[in-house]
C-alpha cells in the first residue's frame, strides 16, 4: 500500500492517483499528461539511509515492491528513457519493453505502446547484440560524442540511431534537444551518477523522484550524482509512504 503524507493526506493511492501526483497536474482522459514545449528532464533515484546509491554495487537490492511500481509508473509517462551505459551494463538492462497494463493505458492516452530507450555513452562500449537492441519494441537510441570510436559507431549503427551530443564530452542541452526534435518532451532519466552529475552542473534536472529505502548501507557506496557543481534548489511537491520507504517528488 502506498499513502500520501505530504502536502495532504491520502490513503491508499490507486495507479491513476499516484500517476496524477507524478504529472504535476490533471491528466487528459484520453490525452497524454501535459510537459513543456521544450521537454521536461525527470530523475529517479534510491538512497539508502546513509546516502548510498547501490547496496553491493546495484541499486535494486535498495527498492522493493511499492518503488518498483512507482518505477513501473514513472515509465508508463515517459517519451523516452535516458540511462547512462554503465547503469546500463550494471543493473542488467533488458529491451525497454513495458508490462501489457502500461501499454493499455499509454494508448488510451495517445501515446506509443513503449518509451524509446536512449543510452548515454561516450566510449560506445556497448554490444550491438544485446537484446536491448535486437529484442527493442522501439529502435533505441545512442547519444554520444563527436569523437567516439569509429569501429563500435559502425556496428551500434545498425541497431540504433547514434547522435552526436558533443564533440568530446556529453553535453546535456544537447541530449535534451535531441531528444525533443524527435517528439520526445517526456524524458525520464534512471541514471547513473555520472549521468545525473552531469545534468546538476548543467542545471538541466526539471524533477527528482527519490526514493529513500529504510536501508543502513554501511560501504563504500556511490551517492546518486557524481562531480563538482553550484547547489541546485528544488521544492519539496510530495512525500509517499510505504511501510517504511519513502518515496519523495522534488521539482524546479
Amino acid at each position: 500500500m502506498i499513502e500520501q503524507i505530504a502536502p495532504r493526506s491520502a490513503p491508499e493511492l490507486t495507479d491513476d492517483d499516484i500517476l496524477e501526483l507524478y504529472a504535476g497536474a490533471p491528466i487528459p482522459p484520453s490525452g497524454p499528461p501535459p510537459v513543456p514545449s521544450n521537454g521536461r528532464i525527470r530523475v529517479n533515484f534510491v538512497t539508502s539511509l546513509d546516502g548510498s546509491a547501490t547496496v553491493d554495487g546495484r541499486s535494486g537490492s535498495l527498492g522493493g515492491p511499492a518503488d518498483l511500481r512507482v518505477f513501473d509508473l514513472l515509465r508508463r509517462l515517459a517519451d523516452v528513457v535516458l540511462v547512462g551505459a554503465g547503469t546500463v551494463r550494471t543493473e542488467g538492462y533488458g529491451p525497454m519493453r513495458l508490462h501489457d497494463a502500461d501499454v493499455v493505458w499509454r494508448r488510451n492516452h495517445g501515446l506509443p505502446d513503449h518509451p524509446v530507450f536512449a543510452i548515454v555513452s561516450g566510449a560506445l562500449a556497448l554490444d550491438p547484440t544485446s537484446p536491448i537492441f535486437t529484442e527493442a519494441p522501439v529502435r533505441p537510441l545512442i547519444l554520444t560524442v563527436a569523437n567516439a570510436p569509429d569501429g563500435p559507431r559502425a556496428a551500434l549503427d545498425a541497431v540504433a540511431d547514434v547522435i552526436d551530443c558533443g564533440d568530446t564530452t556529453i553535453d546535456p542541452a544537447q541530449v535534451r534537444a535531441a531528444v525533443v526534435q524527435r517528439g520526445l518532451p517526456r524524458i525520464h532519466c534512471e541514471g547513473g551518477p555520472s549521468l545525473l552529475g552531469a545534468l546538476i552542473a548543467a542545471d538541466a534536472v526539471d524533477e527528482l523522484c527519490l526514493s529513500l529505502s529504510p536501508t543502513l548501507e554501511g560501504g563504500a557506496g556511490p551517492r546518486i550524482a557524481a562531480g563538482r557543481s553550484a547547489p541546485r534548489t528544488l521544492r519539496l511537491a510530495h512525500v509517499l509512504r510505504a511501510d517504511d520507504l519513502l518515496l519523495t517528488r522534488h521539482v524546479r
